[in-house]
C-alpha cells in the first residue's frame, strides 16, 4: 500500500512538474475512458496547464462541458458527463482557480461534438471541453 501511495504522489508530482501552459483556453479538452470519470496522470497535467493560465488571466471564468459518447442511456450519460466536468474543474479549484469561475454542465450524449460511430469516434467524445465564457 504505500509503494501505491508513493507511486501515486510520484506520479502527480511529475505530472505538475511538466504542465504546460496552453497558448488558448477555450476548447481545451480532456478525455476519459468508456463508463468512467476518472482524472489520469496525463489529464491531471493537461488540467494544471489549463489552470496556471487561468491564475495568468484572472479576467477568464470558464465552463466546464461534460461530453460522453452515443451508448448508455440519456440520464446515464448525463450523469456521468456531470461527473466528468465535475472531476475537471476540482483539479482546477485543488491547482488555486477560484470556484466562482468555473461553472460546469452536462450534454451527456445529446451533444456531440464528433459524429459517427466507431471507437475512433466514441472515445472523442468522451471528454470534459473547457469553453471560455464570453
Amino acid at each position: 500500500m504505500k509503494k501505491l501511495l508513493f507511486l501515486s504522489c510520484a506520479l502527480a508530482l511529475a505530472a505538475c512538474s511538466s504542465a504546460k501552459m496552453p497558448s488558448d483556453l477555450n476548447d481545451e479538452k480532456v478525455f476519459f475512458a468508456f463508463d468512467s470519470a476518472e482524472i489520469t496522470p496525463e489529464m491531471s497535467k493537461n488540467l494544471q496547464g489549463q489552470a496556471l493560465y487561468m491564475k495568468k488571466h484572472p479576467d477568464v471564468n470558464i465552463t466546464m462541458e461534460g461530453h460522453c459518447d452515443e451508448r448508455g442511456s440519456t440520464e446515464y450519460n448525463l450523469a456521468l458527463g456531470a461527473l466528468r466536468a465535475g472531476n475537471a474543474a476540482h483539479v482546477l479549484i485543488k491547482d488555486g482557480v477560484e470556484p466562482s469561475r468555473i461553472k460546469t454542465i452536462s450534454y451527456g450524449k445529446n451533444k456531440p461534438q464528433y459524429f459517427g460511430t466507431g471507437e475512433a469516434v466514441w472515445a472523442k467524445n468522451r471528454n470534459a471541453t473547457t469553453k471560455v465564457n464570453k
